[in-house]
């Protein structure tokens, strides 16, 4: 860090000069923004935040996801299963059809507002019974894409409906589905930038703290931008090395 401190002093000698060039205010932006009084660990507990929020909501909308696609099946819409099929149906379409932002402030200060709660619970939660609704039509999608002849295949070995679902059906389905699910766990990622109105300080609400420290008011919320870029561009490397092991997994069965 003496490094950086020695050039801020240069800089801050030619900016009562006079003689600040373009580059050399950037530079002061980021100093000012991100080095100085160790800022840049305010960035990291918010990407920590954003990150810890992505990964437990993500995995509570795959899990409420696949029980709301399994009663959307049409195999769900007779006899008394016919009832959580129109619920499943409805809470997806009520979900799909209202802002998040909506559902945020509902949660927040309806459901929870008489009760002193996390905020990052109420982050989970929310993002949570977004992304199943999202996470529901992934997954019913990548069931009905399924040929049904691998449900008479699993028929005529014995095995149950459930097993034939669980055996047979339902793995090929994820695999379908697994690329669409990833990119809903990148758009969850970005989608968590709204917990700010909630005052849960993630990665946006820090760089927002920030500014209003340094009354900067632009570069606190381009080096928000610049790590959330740095974690889509990763995680979007990561999906596209899973769907080239996937096609060529594909191709290698097909060819034996």
């Amino acid at each position: 860090m003496a490094v950086f401190d020695q050039w801020w002093a240069a800089i801050q000698e030619r900016s009562v000069a006079g003689t600040l060039g373009f580059w050399e205010s950037i530079y002061k932006e980021i100093y000012l923004n991100f080095i100085s009084d160790a800022r840049y660990m305010n960035y990291l507990r918010g990407l920590r935040v954003t990150l810890i929020v992505s990964a437990l909501a993500a995995m509570f909308g795959l899990a409420l996801g696949i029980l709301l696609a399994l009663g959307r099946l049409s195999s769900a819409r007779v006899g008394r299963f016919r009832y959580l099929s129109w619920a499943a149906g409805k809470y997806i379409n009520i979900i799909r059809g209202t802002p998040m932002l909506l559902q945020l402030l509902i949660i927040n200060f309806g459901v929870f507002g008489s009760v002193k709660m996390d905020k990052i619970f109420i982050g989970v939660i929310t993002c949570g019974l977004n992304s199943a609704a999202y996470v529901a039509e992934i997954i019913r999608g990548g069931i009905q894409s399924v040929d049904k002849g691998q449900v008479e295949a699993g028929r005529s070995l014995g095995l149950t409906s459930s097993l034939t679902m669980r055996l047979i059906i339902f793995p090929q389905a994820l695999k379908a589905a697994l690329p669409a699910l990833c990119n809903e766990f990148i758009t969850l990622i970005k989608e968590t930038s709204i917990l700010a109105y909630i005052a849960l300080t993630e990665l946006t609400k820090a760089a927002d703290y920030i500014r209003s420290r340094t009354y900067s008011p632009f570069m606190p919320y381009i080096i928000s931008g610049l790590m959330y870029l740095a974690v889509v561009t990763v995680l979007t490397k990561v999906i596209a090395a899973l769907e080239r092991r996937l096609r060529q997994s594909d191709t290698g069965a097909g060819a034996r």
